[in-house]
């Protein structure tokens, strides 16, 4: 799921160009396709995924990332948390806060990662799809939905300014502060 969150980040950020955006759309379209069957342990999905990274990786390595990373960062060292079980939780709250910014790259994001129908979507229609394919896929793959149970109160502003000050945070097609950030981590208590 960390690969999946870098080939989207890496899509939708602003440092994003027609090269990368053809090594993302690949990386999600391929981590779609075979991550329920790595997770299964089947050599084909092992495959599947192993190039997919890669091509993530080569995508956004060119590119940076976004608010995603950034948050997931934090909460990887606060509470010893999977760095891509923390991207994984996180993803559909960043692609729902970057949406508007996005322009029509959750389309393509929602293509990608095999929704029928969605060239007949509105834009609207477009990103709530791309978002729920992002939550079916991690659903599938036993990521929890949210921070219940992990995410202290106590602990957000902290979060917040660290993922405010991260590196890949000024990649991110959205700009946002501090409080846009510690809202998006309370949403997911």
């Amino acid at each position: 799921m960390d690969a999946l969150t870098h080939a989207i980040e890496g899509y939708i950020t602003k440092a994003a160009c027609p090269m990368t955006d053809m090594m993302h759309l690949e990386a999600i379209r391929l981590i779609s396709l075979h991550l329920r069957d790595a997770v299964a342990n089947k050599p084909s999905g092992r495959e599947g995924m192993a190039l997919g990274q890669y091509i993530a990786g080569m995508g956004f390595s060119n590119v940076g990332l976004g608010v995603d990373h950034s948050m997931a960062h934090g909460l990887s060292a606060l509470y010893d948390m999977p760095h891509g079980k923390a991207c994984a939780i996180l993803l559909p709250t960043a692609m729902k806060f970057n949406a508007p910014a996005t322009g029509t790259k959750y389309r393509k994001i929602a293509e990608a990662m095999g929704v029928k129908g969605v060239e007949k979507m509105t834009l609207a229609q477009a990103r709530k799809a791309a978002i729920a394919a992002v939550e079916k896929l991690s659903a599938d793959v036993g990521i929890p939905p949210d921070l219940k149970g992990v995410l202290k109160k106590e602990d957000v502003q902290f979060l917040a300014e660290s993922a405010y000050a991260d590196a890949c945070r000024p990649g991110n097609p959205r700009d946002c502060t501090v409080e846009q950030i510690a809202k998006l981590y309370k949403s997911l208590m």
